[in-house]
Formats: structure tokens, sequence, C-alpha cells
């Protein structure tokens, strides 16, 4: 009887080590293009207008939402513009990351039905060069994710042009 070649062996253990370094790659190249997909709006800029106006443009994701990254009280988070909002709503998950404070609860009609929330306050919110200040909120238990929804209770401090597949934000000084 004779032992079975080493390098045949050798061979596809190699060869499926290669594979899964490939797809690993492969992952680690398309996360980010996918993310980006979801949020392009990852890295919000601004611009000053000629009468002093501050303008941040959002370009719409592939699943025509307006999605992007906000500072809340200068901490990150993943925001999904929603006009039928009438506050910003925040997880409880994501809220108390933030040190937000649960006030008294309240009912509210979501997508999905009444739930209760909690009325709350951002004291800053970051959109590029766009700063909002004590601004209402709602957080919500059952929200799910830690996205949350531009409501209402800030986008009314702003005005707002939609063309094509851009949305300009623009906070008048």
């Amino acid at each position: 009887m004779q032992a079975p070649e080493p390098t045949n062996k050798y061979g596809k253990t190699f060869a499926i080590i290669a594979w899964l370094i490939l797809m690993a790659l492969l992952f680690v190249f398309f996360q980010d293009t996918i993310s980006k997909q979801l949020n392009p709006n990852q890295q919000l800029s601004s611009v000053q207008g000629s009468t002093g106006e501050v303008r941040t443009v959002l370009i719409r994701n592939k699943s025509g939402h307006y999605v992007g990254t906000a500072l809340i009280n200068n901490s990150p988070v993943d925001f999904m513009l929603d006009t039928g909002a009438t506050t910003v709503a925040i997880a409880a998950s994501s809220a108390e990351k933030l040190g937000m404070p649960f006030g008294a609860a309240i009912q509210v009609s979501t997508a999905n039905g009444l739930t209760t929330a909690y009325r709350s306050r951002i004291d800053q919110l970051q959109l590029g060069d766009i700063i909002l200040t004590n601004i209402p909120a709602s957080i919500v238990p059952n929200l799910s994710g830690t996205e949350i929804l531009l409501g209402m209770s800030a986008l009314k401090q702003l005005e707002f042009h939609q063309q094509g597949n851009q949305l300009t934000l623009i906070q008048h000084k």
C-alpha cells in the first residue's frame, strides 16, 4: 500500500485557502460599494450661498430615499429623511447611546400602527454645515435599527428643493 502523494493534498488545501481569501477580499471590496449605494451621503458637505445661506445637497439612494449621516450632539448617526414624520424619531437603543432623556409617554401613529413613544429633545443636529438646535424628538422603543427618521420638527427650520436625484437643504441665516 502506497501513501498518498503529499503534493496533491497540499495543493487542494492551498486552493481552498486561496478561494477563501479571494472571497474575503471580494466581500470587503463590495461591502464598501453596497454601503455607498445604501447611504450615498456618508460625508455631508455644504456650501455658503451668495446671501449667506448654507446649502447641503443630499443624493437619493438606490431605493429612492434620502439617507445620510448626521451628527446628533456631536455623535454620528444615520438618518432617513421623512417628511411624513411629525418629529425626529429615534430608536430607544440609539437614544440611550446618545444620552437623550426619556420624557413623557405619548401615543404616536406609525406605519405599523399606534405605539407608545417618549418626548425628548436634541440639543444639536448637524447636517454638513447646517446646525439646528433644541429640536423636538420622539424616542420610539419599537423602532427597528439605529437609523433615525429626520422628521418635520427639524425640516420645518429649513427650506428644501428636490431636482432629479438631489435634495438641497437650505438654512437661511
